[in-house]
């Protein structure tokens, strides 16, 4: 039979027993505290190591830049040295590239400041004129349509820089290199000095008669007749494209990808046939 002193003494027992769980437990959380600060710093110190690579690699390659133009003497000479490799021997006549007796015509609607009007510049638009321009089966003409630009007299600017190259049949060489050193849509980027950098990079480029020429009253026309065709075609968005035997009926070409060339392959096949 127990008296108080052993109901006294078994209390003390499990106030004891509590007390050492609720140290036990404690330091459990305390130890997977430390644990968790451990884990969250390294994965901080990984995170910032990787952001810090990224960030390296973007400006690099000039992924971020957003003034547009190749600052660097070197990329710039091998984006010049891309862009020559892939026209030079292939006539030009104004917006048209390619020989003016070609099978096959391709127009090409775009905006200079639309990224994916880059994108299939950079992508399926190269081998197309090594595969078809150059050997004389395709000529691709250049049309406007504002989408991507924001000012309308900014879009007119730039049109009419290169419309003004192809007095001297460079536009397609112009055309390239602002697709290659487009800034970030939206910033501004399309200034008189950008303006005035990409044709100083134009092999051959003559710049006193190139500014005299911005100014050629035509471009207006131009710009608007291209409007109008793009209206035409039911077009509100770039790159669109028509195709068609060269002095017939164009017709709407939706392209399954912009950098694979092979549906326009086939189309271009195709109407080598009929």
């Amino acid at each position: 039979m127990s008296g108080p002193a052993d109901e006294e003494q078994l209390t003390r027992k499990q106030r004891r027993e509590h007390a050492r769980a609720e140290r036990k437990a404690l330091e459990q959380a305390a130890a997977a505290s430390a644990a968790r600060r451990t884990r969250l710093t390294q994965l901080g110190i990984v995170g910032a190591i990787v952001v810090a690579v990224i960030v390296a690699v973007v400006i690099a390659t000039g992924g971020g830049a957003k003034k547009g133009l190749v600052t660097n003497k070197k990329a710039a000479n091998q984006t010049v040295a891309a862009v020559s490799s892939l026209l030079n021997g292939i006539p030009q006549s104004g917006n048209v590239l390619g020989r003016p007796d070609a099978p096959v015509t391709l127009q090409f609607f775009s905006d200079l400041e639309c990224p994916v009007c880059k994108e299939f510049t950079l992508g399926a638009l190269s081998p197309l004129i090594q595969t078809w321009v150059r050997p004389g089966k395709l000529k691709i003409e250049d049309r406007a349509l504002e989408t991507a630009t924001r000012e309308p007299e900014t879009f007119k600017t730039q049109q009419a820089a290169a419309l003004a190259a192809g007095k001297q049949g460079k536009m397609w060489h112009y055309l390239e290199l602002f697709y290659h050193e487009q800034g970030e849509e939206g910033t501004g980027y399309v200034t008189e000095t950008y303006l005035r950098g990409l044709a100083s990079q134009v092999p051959g480029l003559d710049l006193a008669k190139w500014s005299a020429a911005r100014t050629d009253p035509a471009f207006e026309s131009t710009i608007t007749s291209d409007a109008q065709a793009a209206n035409n075609a039911g077009f509100n968005g770039t790159p669109s494209f028509l195709i068609g035997k060269t002095g017939g009926a164009m017709q709407k070409f939706e392209a399954a990808s912009l950098t694979d060339p092979s549906a326009f392959n086939a189309a271009i096949e195709q109407l080598l046939k009929t």
